[in-house]
């Protein structure tokens, strides 16, 4: 099923009990987020919330709706993305007719793609132009936008269509970027600089040219998508839109800017950008799980606001993972599975763990044929797009399942010898990425666990055996040590490589690197292959929670010291004393006034 308006996939959810209607009151002043935030995390992603009685507006708040695998496969129309991955890959490989016969059977196929573009409809008949506010009416108080985390610098719009030109006007750019709410008729604007949108602006910005912008909110669930996915530049995403729908997206063109929007969606925000003005945005709760630093950015200034009679005000949050944002991802993952092959051909499956957030860790199968093989692809990733921010990159052989956690894992444990398999390199880093040294670049590894071939460095060599008998140390052995740990765990003795995690209470600089090296100087603990050093406040027996901590606080050239055969490695806050020049970003936690808060409502929120 494919939707005209985001109130279709609504009546799809409530229809198929994917949706819980809240009648109680609630503040969008970090409720709704905490709410969001326990429901998100339950098992496959808890339901979507209608927030219908929101205070200080009478707009509902939807949340969490593309937040589940089967709310997502709804969201795009199938019972499973991959469908629209091999929809894609058909199109890739049809190969150039060559004979009358042959076009014959390319033309439905042609003609099926002739109806993807976005098509511009007279305004009366837009539902999101039914009211129209300009001027003095222009009020954003009346939108029940959220304040997701306490240290969050205000309230902010999360799940905006993006809508703006190049400054020739030849080229159209849809994108998500987070926009802060000043007052009751500007907003911040925060597009990172790798993104298509800062781009623009910086030509605007040349020119001393405004630069004009169209914001849609709640539009049909493909355009929603469509927004967050990493297309190549230039290629419209309504169009992608209109591939995934099998129907073109209606655009209707705004009241005050040269701008199309999805006529169904909800509400619109118009206005424009002076690039000559600039303001503090941030800080945010971001989905790394940390708030992303402040810095300034374009200030929007609205113009206009349209929206349907009984608009609803569609929105998301973003934080430790998993979140809804985990299943847009993934969805990204899949359908864009077959783009990537056509430029690395021998690339068989790819996993983004949710621990990774995106952009930290990428799990890789290939058909291997040659010597050095893995090493190629991964430095082609590191310079593909979005790819080139990631920051880790592990490859396996075809046979090897990249989504089961448990087979790589074992594979890394038996099978990896540090001379040969890991492979670091520099490169650009995601503006959100706080590990490296310096903003926006770092280093990266690569992690080659694919069969080594003749003339490979590393063939016929076996993985190197655990020192000694796989024994833990004992208890008592470690407390009596290291008094400053916090606490401990030991972990795959059974493997060539043992691991221990420690939570370390870290007071001073280095502290660290010198437990590392003080634990490998002592035989008493020579059965621990693997030691990794967390903060002390992690919770070590949550496997999820140290793979995120393991990855976000990861800068491999840094922090991996190596021991011999033995690996430590130190993904502890790091401090200026170290050469650490950003600042190290606090980590999102509810405050303790709202968890009580929502404790005392919670039974009456969710009636049985």
């Amino acid at each position: 099923m494919n939707y005209f308006s985001l109130r279709e996939f609504i009546d799809r959810l409530e229809s198929e009990n994917e949706l819980i209607r809240i009648q109680e009151q609630v503040s969008p002043i970090l409720e709704i987020a905490e709410i969001t935030d326990r429901v998100s995390k339950q098992p496959g992603g808890g339901k979507a919330l209608l927030f219908e009685n929101v205070e200080g507006s009478s707009m509902p708040v939807l949340i969490n709706a593309f937040g589940s695998k089967k709310r997502m496969n709804a969201a795009l129309g199938v019972y499973d993305v991959e469908e629209i991955a091999k929809r894609i890959e058909r199109y890739l490989k049809i190969p150039p007719p060559t004979t009358l016969m042959e076009k014959a059977k390319l033309l439905p196929m042609l003609l099926q793609a002739a109806q993807f573009p976005p098509k511009i409809i007279g305004g009366s008949n837009a539902p999101c132009q039914e009211v129209v506010h300009l001027k003095n009416d222009v009020n954003l108080d009346q939108i029940p936008i959220l304040q997701c985390w306490p240290l969050d610098a205000g309230r902010f719009i999360t799940l905006p269509i993006v809508i703006n030109r190049s400054l020739d006007r030849k080229v159209k750019n849809v994108g998500l970027y987070r926009m802060q709410i000043y007052d009751s008729k500007t907003t911040g604007m925060h597009w990172h600089i790798h993104k298509d949108g800062a781009h623009f602006f910086h030509e605007y910005r040349k020119q001393n040219k405004v630069m004009e912008i169209a914001v849609a909110i709640g539009a049909d669930p493909a355009s929603c998508y469509a927004a967050s996915a990493p297309l190549p530049y230039g290629i419209d995403e309504f169009l992608l839109a209109g591939f995934i729908r099998k129907r073109s997206v209606p655009l209707v063109k705004c009241k005050t800017v040269d701008l199309e929007v999805p006529a169904s969606a909800e509400i619109v925000l118009e206005g424009y950008i002076d690039p000559s003005e600039m303001r503090l945005e941030g800080p945010f709760g971001d989905h790394t799980g940390y708030y992303s630093q402040d810095g300034d950015y374009p200030v929007f200034h609205l113009t206009a606001i349209t929206h349907r009679k009984n608009p609803i005000y569609l929105t998301t949050i973003v934080g430790k993972p998993p979140q809804e944002d985990f299943y847009l991802g993934r969805a990204t993952e899949r359908i864009f599975l077959p783009l990537l092959r056509t430029q690395l051909p021998e690339i068989v499956d790819m996993d983004m763990p949710v621990e990774g957030v995106f952009h930290n860790c990428v799990i890789v199968s290939i058909n291997k044929r040659f010597p050095m093989q893995s090493r190629r692809l991964m430095s082609a990733l590191w310079g593909l797009g979005q790819m080139s921010l990631v920051k880790t990159i592990i490859t396996v052989d075809a046979t090897v399942n990249v989504h089961n956690y448990d087979e790589v894992i074992n594979l890394l444990l038996n099978k990896v010898n540090f001379e040969y398999d890991l492979f670091f390199s520099e490169g650009i880093l995601d503006v959100l990425n706080h590990a490296s040294d310096n903003m926006l670049y770092g280093s990266k590894l690569g992690v080659d666990l694919t069969e080594k071939v003749e003339g490979e460095p590393g063939f016929g060599v076996n993985a190197p055996s655990a020192l000694t008998d796989s024994v833990p140390p004992s208890t008592e052995e470690v407390n009596l040590s290291f008094p400053e740990l916090n606490s401990y765990r030991f972990l795959n003795f059974n493997s060539q490589r043992p691991i221990m995690l420690a939570a370390l209470n870290k007071t001073t600089s280095n502290q660290a690197k010198e437990f590392i090296e003080t634990f490998f100087n002592e035989p008493k603990f020579s059965s621990v292959n693997i030691l990794i050093v967390l903060e002390g406040h992690i919770d070590i027996e949550n496997d999820s929670e140290v793979m995120w901590k393991f990855f976000n606080n990861l800068d491999p050239k840094r922090d991996f010291y190596f021991n011999k055969n033995r690996l430590g490695v130190d993904v502890t806050q790091k401090l200026k004393e170290e050469g650490y020049q950003q600042r190290w970003p606090e980590e999102i936690e509810m405050s303790k006034e709202i968890k009580e808060r929502v404790d005392a409502k919670w039974d009456s929120i969710f009636k049985k």
